[in-house]
């Protein structure tokens, strides 16, 4: 019913770029926010970006703000998160994630990706 697939994790040396991108199938909701999570091996998972359906809203990481940029493509269902500047403490598995709000995708989401992997060399 709910589908949330992540693509476009790798890896890249710090201070490069990277783009992934989540493209969601969710036939139950109108409209929904989507986010993005990350967990590092030992660590909590942790929140990074969210999005509103418009594209109007958007909240970010105090960790990321500034190299990170979330957008959507509401015609395709897909969100993108543009990584720039990449550090090796960016390397984690990140999770795209979907609520009602970007308020509710940034604390607790109702649906999780897979995780796709990425990995900052220094």
């Amino acid at each position: 019913q709910v589908q949330l697939v992540e693509s476009g994790g790798g890896l890249v040396q710090a201070g490069g770029s990277l783009r992934l991108s989540c493209a969601a199938s969710i036939p139950t909701f109108r409209t929904y926010a989507m986010g993005w999570f990350r967990q590092a091996p030992g660590k909590e998972r942790e929140f990074v970006a969210a999005i509103s359906w418009s594209g109007g809203t958007t909240n970010y990481a105090d960790s990321v703000k500034g190299r990170f940029t979330i957008s959507r493509d509401g015609a395709k269902n897909t969100m993108y998160l543009q990584m720039n500047s990449l550090k090796p403490e960016d390397t984690a598995v990140y999770y795209c994630a979907v609520a009602q709000s970007v308020v509710a995708v940034s604390r607790t989401p109702g649906y999780w990706g897979q995780g796709t992997q990425v990995t900052v060399s220094s």
